[in-house]
């Protein structure tokens, strides 16, 4: 065999190699199932397949649909991570076993353990990776600041007919009532639930913007809202969203006390991922600094990674860059679930 035909045949085995190599990074794929859409988070996926080689399959749709689709396919599911925006819809589809424990020394440095579900010996179900703050919304012609500093102070008697909220099954308000009543204890958490139906000025209707116009026109004197809403008003290139900031004032509740109550954005690896590596990258890598800055600035959430600020004028402006959160570990959501509803039911909260 002479050196040219040897040279040829290296050659031809380099580039087979290489063909490999390519079809092999190109079967490298993440199938993700995710309540999020919004364009910044295009970037953040955008850099992760070209940090890491993995395609990112992308189903969009609610919280809700994703759960349901999730129990209708099964084992037969492709879902290799789901991305939820509520943890007490996270808690509600862990509590049906659609997630899978992993482990990983990257989560556990970055995320605070009051934002991931509880550890088992398997590992850990979910994680948070953003935040939001559940606010206190008022009317400072009709109501003080001191008056509305906490939300125990929701059930206190000089607020009768000025409250408003959604509905009280919202995931969004389940979430905050499951922690408070979890500090409180059943009987005092029961009895502050009542205090807040006694107090509002109308049957809970529509969502939390709908709760900050109410209080702008005068309908409400008091409601709760999550903070990227009113950060969503200030920015609005509408001059009648920003007119309703005009007219009401925000309060992070409980800064004196237990910090105020916040909820999360969080993920998953779903329970039967076929690629279930490339789904803890996934997960590892929303936890970079990088990543953190767009999945929050994608809402106007907060970060959850030890460290890591994001600078956001809208929420500056309220307080948001320097608040007191609440650190009771949110997996106290899924095991108050069932009785906050029944609880909610027995006080007429609708």
């Amino acid at each position: 065999m002479n050196l040219r035909h040897t040279l040829r045949l290296a050659l031809g085995s380099l580039a087979l190699a290489a063909v490999a190599v390519s079809a092999s990074a190109q079967d490298k794929v993440l199938n993700l199932y995710s309540a999020r859409h919004y364009q910044t988070d295009e970037v953040m996926y955008e850099a992760f397949t070209r940090t890491t080689g993995i395609r990112i399959n992308r189903v969009e749709a609610d919280d809700a649909g994703i759960i349901a689709r999730l129990r209708a396919e099964g084992a037969a599911s492709p879902a290799d991570v789901v991305l939820l925006v509520d943890a007490a819809r996270i808690a509600a589809a862990d509590s049906q076993g659609l997630f899978r424990p992993i482990q990983s020394a990257k989560l556990d440095a970055a995320i605070p353990a009051n934002l991931r579900a509880d550890p088992t010996p398997e590992g850990v179900t979910w994680t948070g990776f953003s935040t939001r703050a559940r606010v206190i919304v008022y009317d400072p012609l009709r109501v003080k600041p001191e008056d509305v500093a906490t939300y125990e102070q929701l059930a206190d008697p000089k607020l009768k007919g000025l409250v408003c909220t959604r509905s009280g099954s919202h995931p969004y308000n389940l979430s905050l009532f499951a922690t408070v009543v979890e500090r409180l204890g059943d009987e005092k958490g029961q009895a502050w639930l009542k205090g807040i139906v006694d107090n509002m000025a109308r049957a809970p209707k529509g969502g939390d913007t709908d709760q900050i116009r109410a209080v702008a026109s005068g309908e409400c004197g008091v409601a709760l809202t999550n903070s990227y809403y009113v950060a969503r008003l200030i920015k609005s290139n509408r001059p009648e969203d920003r007119a309703v900031m005009e007219k009401v004032r925000v309060v992070f509740p409980n800064q004196a006390t237990t910090g105020t109550h916040v909820n999360i954005a969080g993920a998953a690896v779903a329970r039967h991922a076929k690629n279930v590596d490339s789904a803890i990258q996934f997960m590892e890598f929303l936890a970079s600094p990088f990543a953190q800055e767009y999945f929050a600035n994608g809402n106007n959430e907060f970060p959850a990674a030890k460290g890591v600020k994001i600078d956001n004028p809208a929420l500056r402006s309220i307080g948001g860059d320097d608040f007191k959160s609440e650190n009771i570990p949110l997996g106290v959501v899924a095991k108050n679930l069932t009785k906050i509803q029944q609880m909610l039911d027995r006080v007429g909260y609708k």
